[in-house]
């Protein structure tokens, strides 16, 4: 009976990611865990589909509607299909903020950027320029169709495009956060544009599998892997040269920061709404904007100087 008493007095928060097996949610299930662990009375429930798709989002979050859990943290396969399901949640009392993929804002209470938009749009964008001094076609290489961070992502980046001149985009093709068909997908860029010069992936599946793609198609020099990715992921490439370099924020500050952002709002003691200061532990506080959204820190780049120093923590 006291056992039960005290896992019931802990508040329940289910950090939801896009698909199980991807690195960097597992790293950002490492911060959820230490931030459970300072705070004290909370416990993680990490969980997602087994492929990015709404639908096994739909089923995750009903799963944990029936188990009555306090809060959802959710990285959105598909803003808009997701946010019904996310709406009765709440509905039921239960706290539901997004956090690196962002939900329709009527089926969440705030949500978290891991970056502002406009730099990560300008920082990918930059990557691929600053190693083609003379111009050249680049293409971009997403998650899925309906991915909302990288599709704001793309978008800002054609925002800047005119920054770069020389810098044209030849085409934008999707991997859906899978391995293979990722690495198909760089297959077909490399064979469709046979004057490509780097492949853009802000997604931490695609920018390795590009990757491997160039290497396994003796393109390393030719053609410059970039985006967003994980050092431990990323640090053959970059060894082999077929990155020169690319940027991520610290995936465990950004589970850590949902975590903190959720069981603060769980708990009463925050409101999410505009130009509240919402507490996230050592990563400091973030202050919400018209639309309920903030950004947690900017993006961060590595490169053949500094990937030693990182390979080994995330």
């Amino acid at each position: 009976m006291g056992t039960s008493a005290m896992a019931q007095d802990k508040t329940r928060i289910a950090l939801v990611v896009k698909a199980l097996g991807i690195g960097f949610f597992e790293a950002a299930n490492k911060g959820a865990q230490e931030a459970a662990t300072e705070l004290g009375d909370v416990e993680i429930i990490y969980t997602g589909p087994t492929d990015t798709t709404a639908e096994g989002q739909i089923e995750v979050i009903n799963s944990l509607i029936a188990q009555q859990v306090d809060a959802i943290a959710i990285s959105a396969n598909d803003r808009d299909a997701v946010a019904p399901a996310l709406k009765k949640a709440m509905d039921r009392g239960i706290t539901v903020i997004s956090w690196d993929s962002g939900v329709a804002p009527e089926g969440r209470q705030m949500h978290l950027n891991p970056s502002s938009n406009p730099l990560i749009g300008n920082m990918i964008i930059k990557l691929a320029a600053d190693n083609l001094p003379d111009g050249g076609d680049v293409a971009v290489l997403s998650a899925s169709a309906t991915a909302t961070n990288q599709n704001t992502w793309i978008e800002e980046m054609n925002k800047v495009l005119p920054n770069y001149p020389g810098i044209n985009v030849v085409a934008t093709v999707y991997g859906d956060d899978l391995a293979d068909k990722s690495y198909r997908e760089a297959q077909g860029l490399m064979q469709s544009y046979p004057d490509l010069k780097a492949i853009i992936a802000p997604t931490s599946v695609g920018i390795v599998a590009a990757a491997q793609a160039v290497e396994d198609a003796g393109k390393v020099g030719q053609i410059n892997v970039t985006g967003l990715g994980l050092p431990s992921e990323m640090a053959g490439a970059v060894e082999s040269g077929a990155s020169k370099s690319f940027a991520i924020w610290n995936p465990i500050d950004l589970g850590y920061s949902a975590t903190m952002i959720a069981y603060h709002l769980a708990k009463g003691d925050a409101t999410a709404e505009p130009g509240a200061a919402i507490p996230m532990g050592r990563m400091g506080s973030v202050t919400l904007d018209d639309n309920n959204e903030g950004a947690m820190a900017d993006p961060f780049v590595y490169d053949a100087s500094n990937i030693e120093a990182f390979k080994s923590i995330f």
